[in-house]
């Protein structure tokens, strides 16, 4: 049943995570290399569309933890909000024809924004190429709300493609992985381990959701699956190889972090 602002509720959310979709997702998935712009537009869509199952979008603002090129911007922007991406280099964002208006340079673990002045935090697929993952979410936290929502996706480390293009060879250790795949292709890859790429897993993103004061649960799931296959993240150990991606959905309770520095925007 959707909510009298527009928002889903879980039945919805339920409908939407059809097997059907999961099928759509891995065929894009396959051409990621050769066609990104069909695999990030249709994943950007189907992000939004997850964001807007758990709150409003219009007249929202959204901040993008890692927007990267950009892809996620028109999608945001098409459903309502007042989007602003963050990356380090913000250039990045020509690569989907974005203007660099209204995008922010900074990082993750130390955003240049005020506290609780967003409503929304995203962040897709970037945790896992940040060597302090906690802090990025504390920071995320920060700058949300009381009452918005943080929506967190990554790739856990122990995936079948937690390695990225040098998978599935980082079962065998990421440094030999690295190795591999500069040795049959003759460029280190451009996710390199424990320099751009950190095994995180789920149980560490668990660890810190339930261990902060800051924000509560509203949902943990493997960010691709149809509804029926979530149990996955109830089963420790089996959910690291299976969820592929994970989704973190939380909501930001209380005041601001105690402490924390307010940054200008």
């Amino acid at each position: 049943m959707t909510t009298a602002d527009g928002v889903a509720g879980p039945a919805d959310r339920r409908r939407f995570a059809t097997l059907g979709r999961s099928v759509t997702l891995f065929r894009a998935f396959l051409v990621e290399q050769t066609d990104p712009d069909h695999f990030y537009g249709l994943l950007a869509g189907d992000s939004v569309r997850q964001v807007s199952g758990y709150t409003a979008l219009a007249g929202r603002t959204v901040l993008d933890v890692g927007g990267g090129p950009g892809y996620f911007a028109s999608a945001f922007r098409d459903a309502g909000a007042r989007y602003v991406g963050l990356d380090p280099d913000v250039g990045d964002f020509s690569a989907a024809g974005e203007s660099v208006a209204g995008m922010l340079r900074g990082s993750g673990t130390a955003l240049p924004v005020r506290s609780a002045s967003v409503d929304v935090t995203f962040s897709s697929n970037v945790l896992e190429h940040v060597s302090e993952p906690a802090r990025m979410l504390d920071e995320m936290a920060r700058v949300t709300r009381p009452g918005g929502v943080l929506f967190v996706s990554f790739t856990p480390w122990l995936s079948p493609w937690g390695g990225h293009e040098t998978a599935p060879w980082h079962y065998l250790g990421g440094d030999r992985a690295r190795r591999r795949y500069q040795r049959k292709t003759g460029r280190p890859p451009k996710n390199r381990y424990l320099e751009t790429l950190f095994p995180v897993s789920i149980s560490d993103a668990l660890r810190w959701a339930r261990g902060s004061r800051d924000v509560e649960v509203l949902e943990a799931l493997p960010r691709y699956h149809p509804w029926w296959a979530r149990w996955v993240i109830r089963v420790p150990g089996v959910r690291e190889i299976v969820a592929w991606n994970f989704v973190l959905v939380l909501r930001r309770t209380g005041p601001e972090p105690g402490g924390a520095a307010e940054k200008q925007s």
